[in-house]
């Protein structure tokens, strides 16, 4: 691709991931993979890292990894595409990944097959980087438009704090260095690269929710409170402030989690003091319980699920026990206990 000067959506998108690549918490001799679907959000990622990098002298460090779900008709042309588009910036070909994965049956019955596809993808992702010798990160282009999205489905969901915390700009190996930029932004950037992206039908389809609030909430919320994105970057900024305060319970959570965890025994496996567990205020106790489910095995256990098992502890009158998503948890000898999979489903306070 030809260099020439940055139009003012690129230069926004380019100075994203020169932020992202000075950034402190990202090893100094690490590499990045971008995860590239062949739309426009990803290609205008894949763009501004490739001009970073350049700019920094590390393309040897830049590599890019396009996922093929096989979910759809022609998936494997469209991932072929995403691949030229990739080697048009000037993506060496050994520098580009295309992976085709198989989406878990079971996974899409139980989570839904947006969750399942995702599931697939980023453990293609965290393969793909594995192999690398250095430290790498995964780069993800999520956008504050996303973000309002998440925010949203975690309100009419009824969820907590960390959902309404959104989406996180940097956990574990993925980064987002776009969540400050609109969805039009990255769009204006391709646009301006004369990069032509492919759309993904399922964005227009209403039946996931996502969609759904992409297409019929945002609108509303847009024109009853200000337009030009003013309700996505308020939306965005609600996560930001939930995420300082979820982050902050979190370390709490995992250093109570110390005092009230009893090492696991021949016969068992690590259990939960309920004396200790009873003194913790209720936004420590129900953390410190979720993350005790998911380590032994709890399949996505829901606000219900933590505040059923929390009562064996506040409410204890002989319960028989809980079952939650995977794990049934009875109360012994004032310890919490998860004894394996539920008896006849996931029935709640037994």
């Amino acid at each position: 691709m030809a260099r020439h000067a940055l139009g003012p959506a690129t230069l926004a998108v380019v100075q994203a991931l020169e932020g992202a690549w000075r950034d402190p918490e990202r090893d100094p001799d690490g590499s990045w993979l971008v995860g590239c679907s062949g739309g426009p959000d990803s290609l205008a990622l894949a763009l501004g890292a490739y001009e970073a990098c350049r700019r920094a002298g590390a393309l040897s460090r830049l590599g890019a990894v396009v996922v093929d779900h096989d979910l759809q008709q022609g998936s494997a042309a469209v991932a072929a595409t995403a691949r030229d588009r990739l080697l048009a910036i000037g993506y060496p070909s050994e520098a580009v990944r295309v992976v085709r994965v198989v989406v878990d049956p079971e996974q899409a019955r139980e989570l839904g097959i947006e969750a399942a596809a995702r599931n697939a993808r980023y453990a293609a992702f965290e393969q793909v980087a594995a192999e690398a010798p250095v430290e790498t990160e995964v780069l993800l282009g999520h956008t504050r438009d996303d973000q309002a999205e998440t925010v949203l489905l975690g309100i009419v969901r009824g969820s907590g704090m960390r959902s309404l915390a959104g989406i996180a700009p940097r956990r574990g190996p993925y980064v987002r260095p776009l969540l400050d930029l609109a969805r039009a932004d990255l769009r204006a950037c391709c646009a301006e690269n004369d990069l032509a992206w492919w759309e993904d039908p399922a964005n227009a389809d209403e039946r996931y929710a996502r969609v759904r609030v992409r297409h019929r909430v945002l609108p509303v919320l847009a024109e009853s409170f200000g337009g030009d994105g003013a309700v996505s970057a308020a939306l965005a900024r609600t996560a930001a402030l939930a995420r300082v305060d979820a982050d902050f319970l979190d370390a709490l959570a995992e250093a109570a989690e110390e005092d009230a965890v009893v090492p696991a025994t021949e016969r068992a496996g690590d259990e939960l003091d309920c004396t200790e567990l009873a003194f913790l205020p209720e936004a420590l106790r129900t953390r410190v319980v979720r993350r005790w489910l998911v380590g032994h095995g709890s399949r996505e256990p829901g606000a219900v699920h933590v505040a059923a098992v929390c009562a064996l502890v506040t409410h204890w009158h002989g319960q028989k026990g809980v079952d939650v998503p995977g794990l049934r948890v009875v109360r012994e000898e004032g310890h919490l206990r998860a004894t394996g999979a539920p008896r006849d489903g996931d029935r709640g306070p037994a």
